[in-house]
């Protein structure tokens, strides 16, 4: 999967989430949180707090670091 540098944090755990063939449902239910946090992460109206970011990254076998943008 090829993700861009300059992409933001939900454009990011989409992308990750569509790459499982995941809903948000089931992403939620996965992270233990609602559908509409990651529907509200996704579309940037929020951001995940510390711990679903790790839980995000650890989900997905990346870095928080790379959810994140940094290099």
């Amino acid at each position: 999967m090829k993700i861009k540098k300059n992409m933001a944090i939900g454009t990011r755990i989409k992308q990750l989430r569509l790459s499982k063939n995941l809903s948000q449902k089931q992403l939620a239910k996965i992270l233990h949180t609602t559908n509409s946090s990651i529907c509200d992460w996704e579309c940037g109206r929020t951001l995940p707090k510390i711990t679903y970011l790790i839980a995000i990254a650890n989900f997905f076998n990346v870095t928080a670091d790379f959810l994140l943008g940094i290099n």
